[in-house]
């Protein structure tokens, strides 16, 4: 009997997008389902009642939602090409990374996006030094992972794409030369077979975050 795999996602969604790297990863065939977040599903509802948010995995009519928790699903569910170590120390490693993009990196870039005034220079602050930390975890390594990607480059794998946009939208420089290995490491990601294909449209994208940025700094 074949396995039925579903993920509910959006098109632009960079959760999303870390779950269909790791399916591809894995050669597993999926129906990609798009949601409208602002008109959701009752089957987005159905599936995670908690949170009401994607993405959801859906395999054989079990939902599993979280990233995070999705990207371990398919891991332990899938085993070849692994995306996490065996070591349980650099498994580890592996799991902090991914939630210090999660709770740390992520935010602070969000929020020199969002904020203005004394906010934002102190959310740029944070985003330099959050990338230092990421600059000096990629010294002698191809990928965060090692000679392949892996769980963190997989949860990093936005910088490669939504950084680009958000200078050309705000015209901040925000990965410079300060930090030449994450520049060649976006580079090589985004480059990589079972990547470049499965990015969204960068016109498109920009038009979704020109009126994000317009939203939060409206005209005065």
């Amino acid at each position: 009997m074949a396995e039925e795999v579903k993920l509910l996602k959006t098109w632009s969604s960079a959760f999303g997008l870390r779950v269909v790297w790791a399916l591809k990863l894995k050669g597993i065939p999926y129906e990609a389902i798009d949601e409208d977040l602002s008109n959701k599903s009752a089957l987005l509802l159905q599936y995670n009642p908690v949170h009401k948010k994607i993405p959801v995995l859906v395999h054989n009519g079990n939902p599993i939602s979280e990233s995070l928790v999705i990207l371990e699903y398919i891991d332990e569910t899938w085993k070849q090409n692994p995306i996490l170590p065996q070591d349980p120390l650099q498994r580890a490693r592996e799991r902090f990374w991914a939630k210090f993009n999660d709770e740390k990196l992520l935010p602070s870039v969000w929020g020199a996006f969002t904020k203005e005034g004394k906010d934002r220079e102190e959310a740029m602050a944070a985003t330099m030094e959050n990338l230092k930390f990421v600059e000096e975890e990629l010294k002698g390594k191809k990928f965060f992972s090692g000679e392949k990607i892996g769980l963190v480059d997989l949860v990093f794998g936005w910088l490669a794409n939504l950084i680009s946009i958000f200078e050309a939208v705000t015209g901040f420089n925000i990965v410079g030369e300060g930090y030449p290995l994450l520049s060649a490491w976006m580079q090589e990601f985004s480059e990589l077979p079972v990547i470049k294909d499965t990015w969204p449209p960068r016109d498109k994208m920009i038009i979704k975050y020109q009126a994000l940025y317009d939203k939060y700094h409206p005209a005065k």
